[in-house]
């Protein structure tokens, strides 16, 4: 849904849903989760629901996961040398 959002805004929540094979409820609940999270914007006019991303947040997220992934990758990394030698 990020990446939908991130290639073109805003999307209603129909757009959103439509590359997907799940429920227009099951949608509703995760774009509520990211609305929750901060990740994206949403706005009710009438009977439609628009979405953006929260530029802000995602920078914070992507700082945060930035540093998993330094950490995860060297732990990754050490664990493929000792299997590696283990063959």
């Amino acid at each position: 849904m990020l990446e939908h959002l991130r290639r073109r805004e805003p999307l209603t929540v129909s757009e959103l849903a439509r590359p997907f094979d799940v429920s227009l409820p099951a949608i509703l609940k995760h774009v509520t989760v990211l609305s929750s999270a901060g990740l994206v914007v949403c706005e009710k006019r009438g009977r439609t629901v628009n979405c953006r991303l929260a530029p802000q947040a995602m920078k914070h997220a992507m700082r945060w996961m930035d540093r998993y992934e330094r950490y995860w990758s060297r732990k990754l990394d050490r664990l493929a040398a000792f299997v590696e030698t283990k063959e």
